[in-house]
């Protein structure tokens, strides 16, 4: 049986030019059907209770739905922030229980793809490998890791059902690299106050730009807030303001280009019959080792260098070497979803190469859509509004933003890799795991390997540092087989992290 409790404050009244919500509580009085007055409950909650197998066994769990204040310097809330938050019922000491903070990306989505497709006690009806299915709607998550630690989803501001609630409060406030990591943080400090979750281990995991945010929180959090944390984990990480351009912004593209191709059975017989793991070494070695040095050279490379280096870039890419030559040996992204199955008549996926699209005309330099993109926001947009009403009984009409306006956002000053370096730097005891699909254009895996050697260029601390690689895309999660070793992973990094009792935090 579940139980429902609904506690709320701070309310205010919005018109519906403003967007508004109004969870599980009572319909305005004389609403106008045209201009609907609706309620906005900034601080508010829905609690129910629930029970998933994971590793083939019963966990009990509470589960939190609701949104908390950001609070302007008057101590007047500004907006909402919207949350859903999970805890094991049979833990009686929460000092030792890992809390695990989680954010994905965008700049301008909310925390659902992680929590239906990776780490939550639910998730989303999908077939082995990630593609749409109907019935729409949502299954146990067997591989959460819930057994393991207590997570909470945040949903930034526009995204999910966060608002902005004073219409005097500027979007530039809340819409940038430092100003999202602000507030973020003064949010995280009244969550883990009210939660009483100061004593707990704490851990941040992020997706794709949330790899910005929580690297960026990392340090933000110890400065600012006196929050120190055990782990990060990146899943899918941006350039986290990490110089690269140039030659080397331009080579490193050709490992994600290599397994992508390999994939869709587009190289040589010697290449496909190998392990993708078995393979790749080879491309990356020749990037690092060639192709760099050889692109530095720029319009001054010899002509027969030139083209022994397209020769070699054709075999492992499945470009032909006249496009490579003709893009100076520096194929776009674009060029190459285009490119990759154009005579076959498809386009390939940014955000997981393994889709197909299909375009209008065979010509161009870019695909018409993201076909990854389309088939995720299939799948989980039914999926996420079916889960919050029907399961954790949170009602509203407002609508739950899978990308919400977050624009112009403030890019500027983004130092966030060094932010990271600094925190853990600054703090022994925190630990740093990076997860990558072989699959995603968008972030692709070299990259993210080039990011965590230039990190920390002293060398001190890559003791702390690890890389894992799946056989996925940029939701690395949606191959069930890679979401049983992924979730697994994460245990393992969780519980490693924590040191022994009375262990001190010093070199």
């Amino acid at each position: 049986m579940k139980r429902f409790l609904i506690s709320s404050a701070f309310v205010f009244l919005i018109t519906a030019a403003a967007i508004a919500q109004q969870p599980a509580g009572t319909p305005p009085k004389n609403p106008n059907p045209v201009t609907k007055t609706r309620i906005l409950q900034v601080d508010s909650a829905v609690v129910t209770k629930h029970t998933v197998t994971i590793k083939g066994k019963s966990v009990a769990y509470t589960a939190t739905a609701g949104s908390m204040p950001i609070w302007d310097e008057d101590g007047r809330p500004v907006a909402g922030v919207f949350y859903t938050y999970y805890e094991r019922d049979d833990v009686s000491d929460r000092s030792t229980r890992p809390l695990v903070i989680s954010f994905n990306g965008g700049p301008g989505t909310p925390s659902v793809w992680m929590e239906i497709g990776y780490t939550g006690p639910k998730r989303l009806n999908t077939d082995g490998e990630g593609y749409p299915i109907q019935p729409y709607g949502i299954e146990e998550n067997n591989n959460s890791i819930l057994d393991v630690a207590d997570i909470v989803y945040i949903d930034p501001v526009n995204t999910g059902y966060s608002r902005i609630v004073n219409k005097e409060t500027p979007g530039s406030k809340f819409f940038g690299v430092n100003e999202d990591i602000r507030y973020l943080a003064e949010w995280i400090n009244t969550f883990v106050t009210r939660k009483n979750r100061w004593a707990s281990p704490k851990f941040l995991i992020g997706e794709s730009y949330g790899t910005t945010r929580a690297s960026g929180l990392a340090l933000e959090l110890q400065n600012s807030q006196w929050m120190y944390l055990n782990g990060v984990i990146l899943v899918s990480p941006t350039d986290l303001g990490i110089e690269r351009s140039g030659p080397v912004q331009a080579a490193l593209k050709l490992p994600y280009f290599a397994a992508t191709a390999w994939y869709h059975g587009m190289l040589a017989p010697e290449f496909q019959q190998k392990e993708l793991t078995a393979f790749l070494p080879e491309v990356e070695n020749f990037t690092i080792n060639e192709l760099i040095p050889a692109m530095a050279r720029g319009g001054f490379i010899d002509d027969a260098q030139k083209k022994d280096m397209a020769a070699k870039m054709a075999k492992y890419s499945g470009i032909s070497e006249d496009v490579i030559l003709g893009n100076n040996l520096d194929v776009s992204y674009d060029l190459f979803w285009k490119e990759l199955l154009r005579s076959k008549g498809y386009t390939v996926g940014r955000l997981d190469s393994r889709y197909r699209g299909i375009d209008r005309q065979a010509y161009g330099g870019s695909p018409d859509y993201n076909a990854e993109l389309v088939a995720w926001l299939h799948e989980f947009t039914p999926a996420m509004n079916i889960y919050l009403r029907n399961e954790l009984n949170y009602k509203t009409d407002l609508k739950y933003n899978m990308f919400g306006d977050v624009w112009p956002w403030n890019d500027k000053n983004d130092h966030t890799g060094e932010n990271l370096r600094q925190a853990l730097a600054q703090n022994p005891y925190m630990h740093l795991l990076i997860q990558s699909g072989y699959f995603d254009g968008a972030c692709d895996y070299f990259n993210a390997k080039y990011s965590l050697w230039q990190l920390d260029p002293s060398g001190k601390l890559k003791d702390r540092l690890k890389w894992e690689g799946y056989k996925s895309g940029h939701m690395l999660y949606l191959r069930k087989e890679d979401l049983a070793t992924a979730t697994e992973n994460l245990r393992k990094f969780i519980q490693e992290s924590i040191p022994k009792p009375g262990t001190p935090a010093k070199y």
